[in-house]
């Protein structure tokens, strides 16, 4: 049966036929890529015509009834294609950086782009076709730096697989992606967590934590309070200290965060403790955790970070929410999808999150007050806002 706009968007893995030559590709990462099948002068072939949703399902059959009224007449057109679109690797890498720039949440991620791309890919590949580029060619350039410099390898290959496929996309190369790991440099490379031990961010035993608290409320200052709200909230440092009081509703008790702001791109609402109200004091505007130079520029995340200096404690402030996370784990009986929805952690499973659409923010609600009593208990207990100056 052909599929239907429906299936298309909840399809998992794998290669799904619809109708007259028009496949659904679906890769493990969740890009889905529409494969036009077809056999000219005995020969089969394959040919992208675009990935989904940019391409929608009744847009893929348009094009595939061209495509085949091609074929019909003797046109191959992929060969047609081919002769059309020509296209170097470092051109690819402009076009792609190009493509991606707005939606990029900082300007500093084309520089890093480009940095790692045209010191390590683009002396071997920037002048050749991508057409041309080949698994042994991936090798050659990640090779010398996938032990010595496993972080920087990952990202090269990452991003080397990305400008491929937007090539492809293109039409300016077939087949298999060389830089994919996948079925393919997973093969031929150690994965990169076996070449070095994952990092993970330097936290406080949740056992210590209420000792720590009381040490953070002898401190004055901005930054001591982000810092406690951190903690309290269990959200990531950038997304504290980038709150504005039009985000606060203090009535409903909820710090509503909208896509932009968030690393998911999806918006998260956090129902406020008691404590973390307190807390916050009286409602203002413009930026809730100024810096103390400028009114309008958020504190930044080395003033945040010198509080754990002052305080003599060898974590970071980003590990705060994996003390949360064990803390919920092992002393409560929340359930995992409540905790993970504290920490804006969305369903692993792609059909589970298909259903799970709901916030759970009652059931975060009592996560959060629980952790509150346990961090500092009463509210009144809790820092103090400094009253506010009046021009």
């Amino acid at each position: 049966m052909p599929l239907t706009a429906k299936q298309v968007a909840a399809a998992g893995p794998g290669k799904y036929f619809d109708t007259r030559g028009l496949h659904l590709l679906v890769r493990t990462t969740g890009g889905k890529f529409w494969i036009f099948r077809y056999q000219i002068n005995k020969a089969r072939r394959e040919m992208g015509i675009g990935s989904w949703p940019d391409v929608s399902l009744a847009k893929a059959r348009e094009k595939t009834e061209r495509l085949r009224l091609k074929v019909k007449v003797g046109i191959d057109p992929l060969q047609e294609l081919a002769e059309s679109v020509r296209m170097t690797v470092a051109e690819a890498a402009d076009a792609t950086i190009e493509a991606k720039r707005s939606g990029w949440r900082s300007p500093k991620q084309e520089g890093l782009w480009r940095t790692t791309l045209e010191r390590y890919a683009m002396p071997k590949l920037g002048t050749r076709d991508v057409s041309g580029v080949v698994t042994a060619d991936a090798l050659a350039i990640l090779k010398p730096i996938w032990t010595t410099k496993p972080e920087t390898a990952s990202r090269v290959r990452s991003r080397m697989e990305t400008v491929l496929d937007y090539a492809g996309t293109l039409g300016a190369r077939e087949g298999e992606n060389p830089f994919r790991w996948k079925g393919n440099l997973e093969n031929l490379l150690p994965r990169p967590t076996k070449v070095r031990p994952v990092r993970h961010h330097p936290a406080l035993p949740y056992r210590d934590l209420p000792e720590f608290m009381v040490r953070l409320r002898a401190l004055d200052g901005v930054a001591a309070r982000c810092l406690a709200f951190i903690v309290l909230t269990a959200v990531r440092s950038g997304e504290a200290r980038g709150a504005v009081w039009e985000e606060v509703d203090l009535e409903r008790r909820v710090w509503t965060l909208p896509a932009e702001r968030m690393k998911m791109s999806s918006e998260h609402t956090v129902p406020l403790s008691g404590a973390a109200v307190a807390l916050l004091g009286d409602p203002g505007s413009g930026l809730v955790f100024p810096s103390v130079t400028k009114a309008d520029t958020p504190l930044s995340d080395a003033g945040v970070s010198k509080v754990l200096k002052r305080l003599d404690v060898p974590v970071t402030v980003h590990g705060f929410r994996s003390t949360f996370r064990d803390w919920a784990g092992e002393t409560t009986s929340h359930a995992r999808e409540v905790v993970e929805r504290c920490l804006a952690h969305g369903p692993q499973d792609r059909t589970e999150a298909a259903y799970a659409r709901g916030d759970l923010l009652k059931r975060r609600r009592q996560v959060m007050e629980a952790w509150a009593a346990y961090c500092c208990g009463a509210p009144d207990k809790v820092l103090q806002l400094q009253p506010r100056k009046v021009s």
